[in-house]
């Protein structure tokens, strides 16, 4: 009896365990998907850095690396993809198609999940710099010149700027359970220094911040 007992004993623990080995797994699925699909936009960035136009990282991909980023001294080390829907955000920060490029006159905007590549933005501060490299070879460092918490329902960003801005977007708050609150973070970039070309036209973002979910 007391047999029967133990092995009763040690399947619900081994099942137990299978379960919570499951939930563990699951819930690293998403992060893990995105830092892998990191690495095979790094080979498309360098065909993209080698003059290919729009090289997809992955056959069926419905968009390509259009800026490297870098920040922390090097600990953060990202590839930027081209467009802001949540299948892109899936695998990387996106570039808005609606903004600027990095480097030209007006905002280029950013956006990352909260969880995965921009979690590093909450541990950034007012004064610390980011480079952004694009495909065609030119480096721009940005330093970070205001921290602020948006009501995407009420808030926008302008596109339109006499300058040239970066503007690094996620959802907040960072420890938030539940996904798809309307509130976000945003971490304004000034131009420090390289030439500045081109221009952006009059327009603002409230519609695709209020779109945008974790």
């Amino acid at each position: 009896m007391r047999w029967r007992f133990k092995n009763a004993r040690s399947w619900i623990i081994a099942c137990l365990l299978c379960l919570g080995f499951w939930q563990l797994g699951h819930g690293a699925y998403i992060p893990a998907k995105a830092w892998v699909a990191q690495g095979l936009m790094l080979h498309a960035w360098g065909r993209a850095t080698r003059g290919e136009a729009s090289p997809a990282p992955w056959p069926w991909a419905d968009t390509w690396p259009i800026a490297r980023l870098r920040a922390r001294g090097g600990k953060v080390d990202l590839i930027v993809l081209a467009g802001g829907s949540g299948r892109t955000l899936a695998f990387g920060p996106g570039h808005l198609s609606a903004s600027v490029m990095p480097g030209q006159r007006g905002n280029s905007v950013i956006a990352g999940h909260r969880d995965t590549h921009f979690n590093f933005l909450k541990d950034l501060a007012i004064g610390e710099k980011l480079q952004v490299e694009t495909a065609d070879g030119r480096g721009h460092t940005y330093r970070v010149v205001d921290l602020d918490v948006v009501d995407a329902r009420r808030g926008s960003l302008l596109l339109d700027t006499d300058e040239s801005v970066l503007s690094l977007v996620t959802c907040y708050p960072f420890d938030a359970v539940a996904a798809g609150g309307p509130m976000r973070y945003v971490v304004t970039l000034s131009l420090l220094r390289d030439s500045v070309v081109g221009s952006a036209g009059r327009a603002t973002v409230r519609a695709w911040m209020r779109q945008k979910r974790d």
